[in-house]
């Protein structure tokens, strides 16, 4: 077995104390090579299994040619080669050997192999631990107690006022077997590591000398680019100056040629003046040099001057580029140590909603690192069968450039998901991060409850938000006032206004100049400042049931659903009709009218409908729910995406989000820990939150929905 080892020179070996403190002297050597090397047999490898030869069957035999080969080998070849010849081949060396007259067991036995046989015998019964005051005694081993001990010197018993059956008591021998074995295995183990670490910093060392190939090709890239417009630039500005000294070349030579052919001509009129004699002819010649100088006059001065010139001070182009080319590129590096760094999820993850993973990254000594910059690489896969078919899934990473980094996702289902990070191509601590995905909403906050304090709600059925700084405001309709919270749905104030007086107030929406709400029983809408006061006031003749208003603030339009004539009214901002969208019968029961991003009108029902900003009928948006259930809320997003609140007849409340896209609905709000009685009202906030009026549990609640 690997680990005991013998030897044939004696040395001195690990010196073993029993209790009293008798030292044992130790023999090793490498009992399997010596083995393999002396004891086995060449053909049939009988040593290995068995560990030697032996006396019977697998005795050794010495041939003619000094090979050793067992009884067993020697019989089997004899049987397959003597025939008639009475002769085989030495299958070590193929020596003809002869047999003798009483056949292959009367060769003379191996009497050195025998030797060496008896020999590890001695030695191997000369291994085994002894006392050295009892001689004969064999040691023992309390794995127990972690104690050798004698029998003979300890009476029995090798620990005081204790029974030494009452312990695991092996032969020491056996023991110095067990822990070699363990020894050498943990020694391998080490080793085994040791290598894969060895291993990893090598991989690591190449990709850093692969990282600054990467980078030093950057840099000449980068340089030879720079180096590119540069010579482009000079090539320019030679070619500037080779054009302006051509043009000024042109005119001066030009002016040169002039000059050349008047001089020729003067000098031609001079030809013979000596030889003259009419006064006549000298007179008309005298009159032509006249003008000649005249003309030289005017030639005597270039035409174009010889000012050129580079002048590379007129702003300050130089010292810019001497500016940028000293921040142009950075040579980044980092000091994170990826095995430690670690993440977690900022909330409990929805199906269809957008969740968070913070990532923070670390040294190698565990200080929080400073600064981002580090390469992060993520992986969402699912773990549950059902999820197969979506096998990845979108990241998005944002560096927060504080040693800190988001990683967004979405899921579509429900299931068992796990998300594999690493920073710097190595994996993060206790990657991949595993997480279970819920296909229930609950609300992140929550205003009211049933009762009937004075700062409960009582019958609230509407809610609107202003976008400019997302405070909400909740139409308390049984208590004849408007509740105002901020966006972590606490009370700030109340708002009061004869408008909304008689318990009778159904809707409420966002003006350019305040609030505007909807009296079903007065059938006044009234605009108001957000504390209270009037700014103006209007009704119409046509009102029958007014029960919703939303403001398309683009226009400053009003627009007012009425279920009495099964309408929507469209105002402008005095008050004035401008047009009606539907009739009798267009609409069953109106619960809510809204504003799409390109003044598309909503108007909700059983189902939703949309028509153009003139009224003009355009599509369904979702018609499936007809006569099953009916709507109550409506708005939609600033992504174009519709928020409704429905109730089924079967009793089951939720929130709906709708696409506009495909018409077909993204999820549902279900409220599972906090179940929606009667959702009325909804309003969105500017960071995906909805808020919806619960009118049957006298509150409001507050969802993430992307």
């Amino acid at each position: 077995m690997e680990g005991l080892r013998f030897a044939i020179q004696t040395r001195l070996g690990e010196r073993i104390v029993s209790m009293n403190s008798t030292l044992v002297e130790t023999v090793s050597i490498n009992y399997e090579d010596f083995n393999e090397s002396f004891l086995t047999c060449g053909t049939c490898l009988y040593g290995i299994w068995t560990g030697m030869y032996d006396g019977n069957e697998h005795t050794p035999k010495l041939l003619q040619c000094s090979h050793t080969v067992c009884l067993h080998c020697l019989t089997r070849i004899a049987a397959s080669q003597t025939r008639d010849t009475g002769s085989f081949r030495c299958p070590i060396c193929r020596e003809l050997i002869n047999i003798p007259r009483g056949g292959v067991s009367a060769l003379p036995p191996s009497f050195l192999v025998n030797q060496l046989l008896d020999l590890m015998s001695r030695q191997r019964r000369e291994v085994i631990p002894k006392c050295s005051v009892h001689i004969n005694q064999e040691l023992l081993f309390c794995e127990t107690c972690d104690t050798v001990f004698c029998t003979l010197c300890t009476g029995g018993s090798h620990s005081d006022g204790t029974n030494s059956c009452e312990h695991t008591i092996i032969p020491f021998s056996i023991a110095i077997k067990r822990m070699s074995e363990i020894l050498l295995y943990k020694a391998n183990e080490c080793i085994s590591k040791l290598t894969q670490a060895q291993e990893g910093v090598t991989s690591e060392l190449n990709r850093l000398n692969a990282a600054k190939e990467r980078c030093l090709e950057q840099i000449d890239s980068t340089f030879r680019d720079i180096q590119t417009l540069i010579d482009k630039r000079k090539q320019e500005m030679i070619d500037t100056v080779n054009q302006m000294c051509g043009e000024k070349r042109r005119v001066l030579e030009e002016q040169h040629s002039l000059i050349e052919n008047e001089k020729n001509k003067v000098e031609q009129e001079c030809q013979g003046l000596q030889y003259q004699v009419e006064v006549r002819n000298i007179t008309q010649k005298i009159e032509i040099l006249t003008e000649k100088l005249d003309t030289a006059f005017s030639l005597g001065e270039p035409r174009e001057n010889a000012f050129l010139t580079c002048d590379f001070t007129l702003n300050d182009s130089l010292d810019q580029i001497q500016q940028h080319l000293g921040i142009l590129g950075k040579a980044r590096t980092s000091t994170t140590f990826p095995s430690l760094c670690t993440a977690k999820l900022e909330e409990n993850v929805i199906a269809g909603i957008e969740s968070c993973i913070a990532l923070r990254t670390v040294d190698y000594h565990g200080n929080v690192r400073k600064n981002g910059g580090d390469p992060v690489e993520a992986e969402l896969l699912p773990v549950t069968a059902d999820q197969s078919s979506e096998s990845s899934f979108p990241l998005r990473i944002v560096d927060c450039d504080d040693g800190t980094y988001k990683i967004y996702f979405r899921s579509k289902k429900a299931g068992r998901y796990g998300v594999k990070i690493s920073v710097i191509d190595r994996p993060i601590k206790d990657n991949p991060l595993y997480f279970d995905v819920s296909e229930h909403n609950n609300p992140i906050a929550t205003y009211g409850s049933r009762g009937s304090g004075k700062d409960e709600f009582n019958q609230p059925v509407a809610v609107a938000i202003d976008e400019r700084d997302q405070t909400v405001y909740v139409l308390d309709t049984g208590n004849s006032r408007i509740k105002v919270l901020n966006d972590k749905l606490e009370c700030t104030k109340h708002v009061t206004n004869e408008g909304l007086l008689g318990r009778s107030c159904t809707g409420i929406a966002i003006s350019n100049n305040g609030l505007v709400v909807v009296n079903w029983r007065s059938k006044v809408v009234t605009e108001l400042t957000t504390d209270g006061d009037t700014i103006k006031s209007f009704t119409n003749n046509a009102f029958q049931e007014p029960i919703d208003v939303t403001v398309d603030r683009s226009y400053g339009h009003i627009l007012v659903a009425d279920n009495g004539l099964s309408c929507v009214f469209v105002f402008d901002e005095e008050g004035k009709i401008l047009f009606q969208v539907g009739k009798k019968g267009t609409f069953s029961l109106i619960s809510s009218v809204a504003i799409g991003p390109l003044g598309e009108i909503l108007v909700a029902d059983s189902r939703i409908q949309m028509f153009s900003a003139k009224g003009d009928f355009m599509e369904i948006i979702y018609d499936e729910g007809r006569g099953k259930g009916r709507y109550g809320g409506l708005v939609i997003d600033g992504q174009g995406r519709i928020l409704a609140s429905r109730t089924e007849q079967k009793g089951r409340t939720y929130v709906q989000v709708l696409s506009t896209m495909d018409k077909t609905v993204n999820q549902c709000i279900d409220s599972h820990e906090s179940k929606l009685k009667r959702p009325s009202g909804v309003a969105v906030t500017n960071d995906n939150h909805v808020v919806v009026v619960d009118l049957g549990n006298n509150c409001v609640k507050k969802y993430r929905y992307w």
